[in-house]
Protein backbone atom coordinates (compact mmCIF):
# COMPACT_ATOMS: atom_id res chain seq x y z
CA UNK A 1 0.00 0.00 0.00
CA UNK A 2 3.21 1.87 0.20
CA UNK A 3 3.32 2.08 -3.43
CA UNK A 4 1.94 3.54 -6.48
CA UNK A 5 -1.10 1.69 -8.08
CA UNK A 6 1.17 0.74 -11.22
CA UNK A 7 -2.53 0.42 -13.19
CA UNK A 8 -3.43 3.94 -12.01
CA UNK A 9 -6.83 2.27 -11.31
CA UNK A 10 -7.13 3.91 -8.14
CA UNK A 11 -6.36 7.19 -9.46
CA UNK A 12 -8.67 7.16 -11.83
CA UNK A 13 -11.56 5.81 -9.85
CA UNK A 14 -10.37 8.09 -7.45
CA UNK A 15 -11.29 11.06 -9.84
CA UNK A 16 -14.85 9.50 -11.25
CA UNK A 17 -15.59 9.58 -7.73
CA UNK A 18 -14.66 12.80 -7.04
CA UNK A 19 -16.80 14.49 -9.86
CA UNK A 20 -19.62 12.29 -8.68
CA UNK A 21 -19.27 13.61 -5.37
CA UNK A 22 -19.19 17.37 -6.60
CA UNK A 23 -22.08 16.70 -9.14
CA UNK A 24 -24.11 16.04 -5.77
CA UNK A 25 -23.49 19.00 -3.98
CA UNK A 26 -25.19 21.84 -4.89
CA UNK A 27 -23.25 24.07 -7.43
CA UNK A 28 -21.61 27.62 -6.09
CA UNK A 29 -23.20 30.97 -7.69
CA UNK A 30 -20.37 32.33 -8.35
CA UNK A 31 -19.09 31.49 -12.47
CA UNK A 32 -15.00 31.49 -11.51
CA UNK A 33 -15.66 28.87 -8.51
CA UNK A 34 -17.60 26.68 -10.73
CA UNK A 35 -15.00 26.78 -13.09
CA UNK A 36 -12.52 25.60 -10.73
CA UNK A 37 -14.27 22.55 -8.98
CA UNK A 38 -14.83 21.09 -12.61
CA UNK A 39 -11.39 21.48 -12.75
CA UNK A 40 -10.38 19.93 -9.18
CA UNK A 41 -11.34 16.19 -10.37
CA UNK A 42 -9.02 16.33 -13.12
CA UNK A 43 -5.92 17.89 -11.37
CA UNK A 44 -6.67 15.80 -8.49
CA UNK A 45 -6.10 12.53 -10.53
CA UNK A 46 -3.39 13.81 -11.92
CA UNK A 47 -1.77 14.73 -8.19
CA UNK A 48 -2.74 10.94 -7.11
CA UNK A 49 -0.99 9.05 -10.19
CA UNK A 50 2.04 9.01 -7.84
CA UNK A 51 0.14 9.00 -4.38
CA UNK A 52 0.89 5.77 -2.62
CA UNK A 53 -2.07 3.25 -3.45
CA UNK A 54 -3.00 3.14 0.37
CA UNK A 55 -3.85 7.19 0.26
CA UNK A 56 -5.84 6.82 -2.91
CA UNK A 57 -7.47 3.91 -1.57
CA UNK A 58 -8.46 5.75 1.62
CA UNK A 59 -9.81 8.89 -0.57
CA UNK A 60 -11.92 6.70 -2.68
CA UNK A 61 -13.22 5.14 -0.02
CA UNK A 62 -13.72 8.92 1.78
CA UNK A 63 -15.29 9.74 -1.66
CA UNK A 64 -17.89 6.81 -1.64
CA UNK A 65 -19.24 7.73 1.98
CA UNK A 66 -19.72 11.07 1.27
CA UNK A 67 -21.14 10.30 -1.84
CA UNK A 68 -23.76 7.91 -0.05
CA UNK A 69 -24.51 10.81 2.87
CA UNK A 70 -24.96 13.66 0.13
CA UNK A 71 -27.43 11.20 -1.71
CA UNK A 72 -29.31 10.45 1.36
CA UNK A 73 -29.64 13.85 2.12
CA UNK A 74 -30.57 15.12 -1.38
CA UNK A 75 -33.17 12.58 -1.09
CA UNK A 76 -34.71 13.44 2.50
CA UNK A 77 -34.77 16.84 1.57
CA UNK A 78 -36.53 16.08 -1.67
CA UNK A 79 -39.32 14.23 0.01
CA UNK A 80 -39.59 16.81 2.37
CA UNK A 81 -40.27 19.95 0.01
Amino acid sequence: MAARDPYFVLPILMGTTTFLQQRLNPTPLDPIQQKVFMMLPWVFTVFFLFFPAGLVLYWVVNNILSIAQQWAINRTIGATH
